[in-house]
């Protein structure tokens, strides 16, 4: 952890487009600015670098993809080098011919890409086809890959994409190794055919369920969503109103900072102390019946 007990965090919610250039240079402002405000660790949304091609399958749109070395990595890398930050970027990641992940990377500063995270869990239904596109990241203790935090000069990184966010279990791993962070970038939105009421319950799910993550763990979270309509160029589907509301939370779940529907950028300096002083009063991890949570690991108790 960074040798101040306060960290200043910055989260960039941004539309994108099918250009990257275009995408990236979106990216590229919402990151300076984050950083003139003060942010010494900026979040970046999920596939901020391009449209959000999953609406429908197409194997030409494989040819999006980059190694995570690539212009769009080398670009992010440059970013972070140059305003000396923290910065957790989003890449449609080519890893071998046929073998491609939704994976979060993380540059710190002068070092470069310092550790990545490849989606763990993938949907799969309307308007989101991600398994046509996506392969899970593999689970290996030994190359810390999967639910493992990722060390920075500002602190150790819980960082999971999107479709985590619904899953306890994948919050709880990252913070048992000791993640100081719960970052999220994620890419969700309305189905325009939606009433009022279902796109409420929807987005109040989505806040709440990653707010009580910051609660269950005593830790901070960041969440970095998208803005925008999005049409399904297929023309199958009717697109993608992407509802933005991304947020900061300290660990008790209190909002610090919740953007609207429009692009946006967040700035909140977090008291990193808390999360010692929250887990102090409500000692959770202390707490936990490990020696009956075995049926954890079954599909179902059936």
């Amino acid at each position: 952890m960074t040798s101040s007990s306060t960290l200043t965090v910055g989260v960039v919610q941004q539309p994108a487009w099918p250009d990257k250039a275009q995408s990236l240079s979106a990216s590229e402002e919402g990151i300076r600015s984050a950083v003139k405000k003060g942010a010494q660790l900026v979040l970046l949304q999920e596939l901020h670098a391009t449209h959000y091609f999953c609406q429908f399958e197409d194997p030409a749109l494989f040819d999006l993809a980059e190694p995570l070395d690539g212009p769009t990595g080398q670009r992010l890398a440059a970013l972070a080098k140059e305003l000396d930050i923290v910065l957790v970027g989003s890449l449609f990641e080519r890893r071998a011919a046929g073998l491609y992940h939704n994976t979060a990377v993380v540059y710190d500063r002068a070092k470069g890409r310092v550790g990545q995270y490849r989606k763990m869990h993938i949907p799969d239904d309307p308007g989101f086809y991600e398994k046509f596109y996506f392969t899970p990241g593999d689970h290996d203790r030994a190359r810390e890959e999967g639910f493992t935090p990722i060390e920075t000069s500002l602190g150790r990184l819980g960082v999971l994409v999107c479709w985590d966010q619904w899953y306890p279990e994948a919050a709880r791993l990252m913070a048992l190794a000791g993640a100081d962070l719960l970052l999220y970038p994620t890419a969700i939105g309305w189905d325009p055919n939606d009433n009022g009421e279902e796109k409420t319950r929807q987005k109040d799910a989505w806040t709440v369920i990653q707010r009580a993550h910051g609660v269950a763990n005593g830790l901070p979270v960041l969440v970095a969503n998208r803005v925008g309509f999005e049409a399904d160029h297929s023309g199958v589907g009717d697109g993608i109103q992407f509802w933005g509301g991304s947020f900061v939370c300290g660990p008790q779940g209190e909002l610090l900072a919740h953007a609207g529907e429009e692009t946006e950028q967040l700035v909140v300096e977090l008291d990193m102390a808390r999360s010692e002083n929250t887990r102090r009063i409500w000692p959770y991890l202390r707490d936990r019946r490990v020696d009956a949570y075995g049926d954890l690991t079954r599909r179902y108790r059936d």
